[in-house]
């Protein structure tokens, strides 16, 4: 147990020195941005509570058309909506009650006109028209897109991934983070000697002639970005996880026909990896609906229930980005971990993608903690350390469909903020617990930013909104200002924290790195006396906590 040590005198008060809290505000967003991003009233009068999506893929032609069924509660009274669908997209009609709507087009924004005003608590959905080629993926999964791509036998080899970009770039939806459908179903023809692996279970097979019809329906809600097809040559194999209840899950993979063989023996660390998960989070949260992976054409991406897989069979991230002596697919453990965040609970804006980026980063160094050892997953976290920027705050502007990240603090950094509040907590019982309630508490919902603070602060009985306000919405991080003085046998040292956040007063770790004593410095200069340390033996927990540090004069 880390003692505690208390802080005397303050002797200067710090005057902040850094920090930008409204960092975006000289930024210049378009009408297309808030089209997007914003939550207009034509969006929040009503709730989609499903989405039938039934459309052909011709893979020669690099197109699609069909339509889109979407089911809708009202919230206020509305004669007016807003849908969303690229404008490269071809919207051919909207029919509702037997009858066409009209509509206008904003950029990708799209409003439907409504004949008599729809009335709060009511229902009712209309059926969306439309064809295109879809905007092809440059760089997937980071640019959003198809993926027409060949396997090495020159074969049919397409994916989807549209994170950030929007499922709008290839099917008609309400597309914003907070509205997700209760369920939903997919229907996608495809040529009859591919198959069509989508998200969820997998209902029927339709002949069609030269197409098949693979229907496959969600039981969950989900993230319209989420919402995916794969079509290739697939071989399918399963296998089955039990719980810790005995509950069993089952295990559905598809894989090239080719890379069975190797694919079955490197599939064998999911079950390991889902049981860590269950320890730390509980149950995958999907479980009806079954876990499955997918090998895709391109990196890897968090589809629900329809993993995209493509590290080729190998450690770490295309073979890297993973300590010497650990063997385990990041690709497999990253976009698993979120199933829990960023599936499970979802954000409402992009601007707080850290909900889904940081917390699934953390748990890699969980991972690494339950296979391995606590020091390995403190190691493994200490490997990434030089991936964070401090470049820009955590948090984005919301409102505007934020994707213009300059680097990837919002995973990296993120990560660290948590592991630096697991270590000023001092408490894992505490932590752990922190962490598993708020996934059980808040699965299959949408949160934000400030429902984490305020779950962090009931469950400590303590107040973390300076913490949170300094790492998420500033760039830099803290910085441990400190003198030391010997003073017989003993060291005092004088110390104060130097951030933006006048309230800002985090416990840190210092001393003896064999046996830390903790301290709560503010922003005000105190001094501490450690007892029978010297100079020499005198560190600053810097592998615990994400800070700087500096020797003041």
């Amino acid at each position: 147990m880390k003692k505690i040590v208390l802080l005397f005198a303050p002797l200067l008060l710090l005057t902040p020195l850094f920090g930008q809290k409204d960092f975006y505000k000289t930024y210049e967003f378009t009408e297309a941005d808030t089209l997007r991003g914003m939550l207009r009233p034509e969006r929040t009068c009503y709730d989609v509570t499903f989405y039938d999506i039934n459309i052909r893929i011709d893979p020669n032609q690099q197109e699609l058309s069909g339509w889109v069924d979407l089911f809708y509660r009202t919230v206020e009274d509305f004669s007016r909506l807003q849908i969303d669908l690229y404008e490269n997209m071809d919207l051919d009609s909207i029919s509702f009650q037997g009858r066409s709507l009209s509509f206008e087009r904003r950029h990708d924004a799209i409003f439907v006109n409504f004949p008599t005003e729809q009335k709060k608590g009511t229902s009712g959905q209309f059926r969306i028209f439309y064809h295109g080629k879809p905007t092809t993926a440059n760089n997937p999964p980071w640019d959003g897109g198809f993926v027409w791509s060949k396997d090495r036998r020159g074969r049919h080899w397409i994916g989807v991934a549209c994170e950030g970009d929007g499922a709008s770039l290839w099917w008609p939806n309400k597309d914003h983070l907070s509205d997700e459908p209760d369920s939903l179903s997919i229907r996608v023809s495809v040529p009859k000697n591919l198959s069509c692996i989508a998200n969820g279970e997998l209902r029927k097979k339709v002949d069609q002639g030269d197409y098949q019809r693979w229907d496959w329906f969600v039981s969950y809600p989900i993230n319209n970005y989420n919402v995916t097809v794969n079509i290739a040559n697939y071989t399918h194999f399963s296998d089955t996880y039990q719980a810790a209840d005995g509950e069993e899950l089952s295990l559905d993979y598809y894989v090239l026909d080719y890379n069975e063989e190797k694919a079955r023996e490197h599939f064998e660390q999911v079950k390991p990896m889902l049981a860590c998960y269950e320890k730390y989070f509980g149950k995958y949260p999907f479980w009806n609906d079954g876990f499955a992976m997918v090998e895709t054409p391109y990196l890897g991406m968090e589809h629900q229930g329809a993993i995209a897989y493509g590290n080729r069979y190998m450690r770490g991230y295309l073979g890297g980005m993973i300590p010497a002596g650990m063997d385990w697919d990041y690709i497999i453990i990253h976009e698993t971990g979120h199933e829990y965040f960023g599936n499970s609970i979802s954000c409402n804006d992009l601007a707080e993608m850290w909900i889904h980026e940081s917390f699934t980063t953390y748990m890699e160094a969980l991972y690494v903690e339950c296979e391995y050892s606590y020091e390995d997953a403190v190691g493994y976290l200490v490997s990434q350390r030089p991936y964070i920027d401090n470049e820009e705050p955590i948090l984005g502007p919301k409102g505007v469909n934020w994707e213009d990240w300059s680097g990837s603090d919002h995973y990296y950094k993120g990560a660290w903020m948590l592991h630096t509040l697991r270590h000023a907590l001092q408490n894992d019982e505490l932590w752990f617990d922190i962490l598993k309630s708020f996934h059980l508490e808040h699965a299959i919902s949408n949160v934000t930013t400030e429902d984490f603070i305020q779950w962090v602060n009931d469950k400590t009985g303590a107040q973390w909104d300076a913490f949170f306000e300094q790492y998420l919405e500033y760039p830099e991080v803290p910085t441990l200002e400190y003198r030391t003085t010997a003073v017989g046998n003993d060291l005092k040292v004088d110390i104060r924290w130097d951030c933006a956040v006048e309230e800002f007063a985090m416990p840190v770790l210092l001393g003896d790195p064999e046996d830390w004593e903790m301290v709560r410095p503010t922003t005000y200069w105190q001094s501490v006396t450690l007892k029978d340390i010297d100079e020499k033996t005198f560190e600053i927990a810097t592998d615990l906590f994400l800070i700087r540090t500096k020797r003041a004069k």
